[in-house]
């Protein structure tokens, strides 16, 4: 599928949209339109609240991709994903990824 194809899954909700999200995460490395829908979708109100466990949402999971792709572009868009959240989101996030600032965090998946 093309990354379009994948986003508008993730838009329609329903059960591929996680596997849609980890697909962009996969391709964010080496696609920077990838990078660039995954940071877009994780500001949807839906990924947001859609929680994969505890307080680790799927736009949570977005923006780790993003980081753990370590390219600037991706990693641009990681920050600009994070700093969109709310302001307890983001600490919730920073303690999940044990890390003071996000610019610090370099998850590996």
């Amino acid at each position: 599928m093309r990354n379009e194809e994948l986003a508008d899954l993730v838009r329609q909700g329903g059960p591929y949209r996680g596997k849609a999200v980890f697909e962009l995460v996969d391709r964010a490395r080496d696609d920077n339109e990838a990078a660039t829908r995954l940071g877009e979708l994780s500001r949807l109100p839906a990924l947001r609240e859609d929680r994969l466990f505890h307080v680790v949402s799927l736009a949570w999971a977005a923006i780790i991709g993003l980081l753990s792709a370590e390219t600037p572009h991706a990693r641009g868009i990681a920050y600009a994903a994070f700093a969109a959240l709310d302001a307890g989101d983001q600490a919730d996030f920073l303690a999940y990824v044990k890390v003071e600032r996000i610019e610090d965090s370099h998850p590996r998946i």
